[in-house]
């Protein structure tokens, strides 16, 4: 605010643009000579100043209003969901971060990230260098099913799973800490950073651990992978999403897919004639017979999984748990539970990754993402601790004692690659504008594990598992392909859309 007295000379100062200081005293001295003269003088003077003094803060706020929307990633189960946001907490720029790229839809953002030019000075080795960063996280993923694999003689599910998730939460902190990133204070940020910890943490890793003790790293990877067809059905039911014809079609060729990879072939031969019988007893009047066969049909697909595969959850508990005996066995009813089924287990994992990542377009409106992935880890690593204490009791320090060398490692190895290393390696080249390349290399990471636990563990898979793994992995692709056409129509819309996903 300019004293009385000085809104006339300001005014002829700013309309005559600004002047120096010669030039300055001398219109002064023209207008009002003597005192009055340095009075003006000082009110230019002044007024120059307050200018100045706004420059900065228009400069940042047109810079901050320049770099919405922003780009953000949160690390979900064994994979990064990349989004582009308009709303939440302040933006932190990554090291890196091209703000042509990040402001722009995730359709937009591919096209531009593609006309880019090749640098001229980019040697074979530089290049090489790249194409390893950009495929790192999905090999330390799929690799890290191989090492978690390794661990389970020496010591238990839970115990694993806690500590993937709580070492790896305190580097994303610290880094979150160092780049200036805040953790939040709004009470509604802790409380949905803690059930997306509950969720996507503790389910997530527990399961994977569990089914990791009776299933391949390969096939259980594969399973896993399939959570896109649950986050379409849900992104569908929940936000209004268009799944559209392809998007159905490829639920229904990934759910024939998960058949093949989890349903023994005996029960798979055997469905058809169970069908058979089940009809010819309706037909005959005996209803009650023919129910009790087709609840028997529906335990053994429940036993293998494919119930959940395809969200019929109410199916397995209807089964509850119960016995089904393989076809074409000797006629002995052998006991067997769902929960002794490594694929029931993944599939328990794939469902939970998949409900984490519907809830980052929650989480984002109220944390920053790295402090929200850091802090997720944490808090769900906390109760798989606290059950593994309660699981192991008094035998946990012994067997902690027993612990390698090489345990040691391993457990160095999930934790800070598999997870941390990971996630930010993979935000990075997010950030870089390489959203579509990344999306299109998700089917590494089965590859990776199955290619780890062949060579570590002798695992290999049956060819009806090849054929489903492949049937399960095109239709994978078939839907994120439509998701990204689907993103590029509505490349005009202010509603977020995906950026980018990759397990």
């Amino acid at each position: 605010m300019l004293p009385k007295g000085c809104g006339h000379v300001a005014g002829a100062a700013r309309s005559a643009g600004p002047l120096p200081g010669a030039a300055l005293w001398r219109a002064a001295a023209a207008a009002r000579p003597g005192r009055a003269a340095r009075r003006q003088l000082r009110c230019a003077a002044m007024d120059r100043q307050q200018q100045m003094d706004r420059a900065p803060a228009a400069d940042a706020e047109q810079q901050q209003g320049a770099a919405e929307p922003h780009l953000e990633c949160f690390g979900t189960g064994m994979e990064v969901e990349c989004r582009l946001v308009q709303d939440g907490p302040p933006h932190v720029p990554v090291p890196g971060e091209d703000p042509a790229v990040v402001s722009r839809s995730s359709a937009a953002a591919a096209a531009a990230a593609q006309q880019q030019p090749e640098e001229q000075d980019k040697g074979p080795l530089e290049a090489v260098l790249d194409a390893a960063l950009l495929v790192s996280p999905f090999f330390f993923w799929g690799t890290s099913m191989v090492a978690m694999k390794q661990l389970a003689p020496h010591t238990t599910p839970l115990l694993v799973a806690a500590w993937r998730l709580i070492p790896a939460g305190a580097a994303l902190l610290l880094w979150a800490r160092q780049s200036g990133r805040q953790t939040p204070t709004d009470p509604m940020a802790w409380v949905a950073m803690a059930l997306f910890g509950l969720v996507d943490g503790a389910c997530f890793q527990g399961f994977l651990a569990e089914g990791l003790q009776r299933t391949s790293a390969g096939l259980g990877s594969v399973i896993i992978d399939s959570q896109p067809l649950t986050v379409a059905l849900l992104a569908s039911l929940l936000f209004g999403e268009r799944l559209g014809v392809a998007g159905a079609a490829g639920l229904l060729v990934g759910v024939a897919g998960l058949c093949l990879l989890e349903v023994p072939p005996s029960v798979l031969a055997s469905l058809p004639e169970s069908l058979a019988a089940s009809a010819l007893q309706l037909a005959s009047g005996g209803g009650g017979e023919a129910g009790g066969l087709a609840a028997d049909a529906a335990a053994a697909l429940a036993g293998s999984g494919v119930a959940a595969a395809g969200g019929l959850a109410d199916a397995a508990a209807a089964v509850g748990g119960t016995a089904a005996a393989p076809a074409g066995s000797s006629g002995a009813q052998a006991e067997w539970s769902i929960w002794d089924s490594g694929g029931w287990w993944m599939l328990l994992a794939a469902q939970s990754m998949a409900v984490g990542t519907v809830m980052v377009r929650w989480v984002a409106k109220y944390a920053d993402p790295v402090v929200a992935t850091g802090w997720h880890m944490i808090l769900g690593g906390i109760p798989l601790l606290a059950l593994a204490a309660w699981q192991e009791g008094a035998e946990a320090p012994a067997r902690l004692a027993q612990l390698t060398g090489s345990d040691v490692l391993l457990l160095l190895y999930i934790s800070l690659l598999g997870s941390a290393a990971s996630y930010g390696v993979f935000f990075y080249n997010a950030s870089r504008g390489s959203l579509t390349a990344l999306s299109s290399l998700t089917f590494l990471t089965p590859c990776f594990a199955a290619a780890g636990g062949y060579l570590a563990l002798g695992e290999t898979l049956t060819p009806l598992q090849l054929a489903g793994a492949g049937i399960t992995l095109g239709a994978v692709a078939l839907i994120n392909n439509n998701s990204h056409r689907g993103d590029g129509e509505e490349g005009g819309s202010s509603e977020p859309a995906p950026a980018g996903k990759s397990e």
